[in-house]
């Protein structure tokens, strides 16, 4: 390939279609191609990378470091498990709808697995996620209640699309966490979409939060 047109294409950040010149070369060699063919063919190479680099930077971004689908869960050892529901949820329109989703179930049933899938489902539909685990977000309470950042957590957690909190009521949190918490929860009230997992029934927040509780039965 010309080194010149290389460069050119990289200075247009059109890096996909460098990667893909060559193949494409040999496959219109092979094939003749016309020449609009042969444009929209790199210019759907350049569209399919930049979306692989998007869906790579919003798993970073919403911390998810292994990708987990409904195609990998093990659906056998438990067939009571809402399966048709839960696919419906990885579809991500209850996203669009603002609606709230609580997962319910000991521990042990798969409920992190099909939050995270959830939360995959909803990156791919092209919004922004944040998966955290209640542990977790209690660090991060404290990290920006020392730091003078808990602004800035509080419209983190407020602003993204769709908000992941795993093992709810499995850690106490602090009483400045604890309010923090319940101001993120009434700012994303029917604004934004949270997914809680939690194994604990009794007390869950399904009604004050607009959440629609699914059990996970053992």
């Amino acid at each position: 390939m010309n080194a010149q047109l290389s460069t050119r294409l990289r200075y247009l950040r059109l890096s996909g279609m460098v990667d893909a010149l060559p193949g494409r070369l040999a496959q219109a060699e092979a094939a003749p191609l016309p020449h609009l063919d042969f444009l929209e063919l790199l210019v759907e190479d350049e569209l399919a990378r930049r979306a692989d680099r998007l869906f790579a930077r919003r798993l970073k971004q919403a911390g998810i470091t292994t990708e987990k689908t409904l195609a990998d869960f093990e659906w056998t050892f438990n067939p009571k498990i809402p399966r048709a529901r839960i696919a419906e949820l990885v579809s991500a329109r209850f996203v669009d709808t603002h609606a709230g989703v609580l997962l319910i179930g000991p521990p042990g049933v798969g409920k992190s697995h099909i939050a995270t899938a959830i939360a995959i489902g909803a990156i791919r539909a092209g919004r922004r996620a944040l998966v955290r685990s209640t542990f977790d977000l209690a660090a991060d309470f404290a990290q920006a209640e020392a730091t003078g950042t808990r602004r800035d957590l509080v419209q983190q957690l407020t602003r993204v699309d769709l908000l992941v909190l795993e093992d709810f009521g499995m850690k106490k949190l602090g009483g400045n966490a604890a309010e923090d918490l319940l101001e993120v929860f009434v700012r994303r009230h029917e604004t934004a979409s949270t997914l809680i997992t939690t194994n604990r029934l009794c007390g869950a927040p399904h009604k004050r939060f607009n959440a629609e509780p699914i059990v996970m039965p053992t």
